[in-house]
């Protein structure tokens, strides 16, 4: 499971020209956009180790967490974050899990920080989905579980 985490002045998304989902965190701060993807031998526990990483990293003003400061989340599904681009121009995709697979455990990634007392927003999953952001720093790391 990887999870490509971005600090944030503010984010949203749409889906079919209609806004999904918003995170405004408060004047003058951060909060976090979480694009997420689902390989095949992902489980529950892979989730909930990974929305505590999230959930604990460092990386907002002061060097906090967003649980210190109840920073927003946005999470978003995305398969591409699994493609394999080592042998051609064009990529593969085998490493993505299907959607009975990849829905479920979003789900519970999504789950898991709210069970940790995030502020969750989240996507469309299997949506064709327009993201809109303001990287702040730009700060963005990818997270692997």
């Amino acid at each position: 499971m990887r999870a490509l985490v971005q600090r944030v002045t503010g984010a949203a998304v749409a889906v079919d020209g209609r806004e999904v989902a918003r995170i405004s965190p408060r004047a003058g701060g951060h909060g976090l956009l979480v694009l997420v993807g689902v390989t095949h031998d992902d489980d529950a526990a892979k989730a909930a180790t990974l929305a505590r990483k999230v959930w604990t990293l460092r990386i907002l003003e002061d060097e906090k967490s967003a649980s210190d400061l109840a920073a927003p989340i946005l999470v978003v599904s995305q398969f591409t974050l699994m493609a394999d681009t080592r042998r051609s121009r064009r990529p593969s995709w085998s490493a993505a899990a299907p959607r009975a697979v990849a829905e479920p455990l979003v789900d519970e990634f999504t789950t898991a920080l709210r069970g940790l007392g995030a502020d969750v927003q989240t996507g469309v999953f299997g949506e064709h989905m327009e993201v809109s952001l303001v990287n702040d720093g730009p700060v963005t790391l990818l997270l692997e579980a």
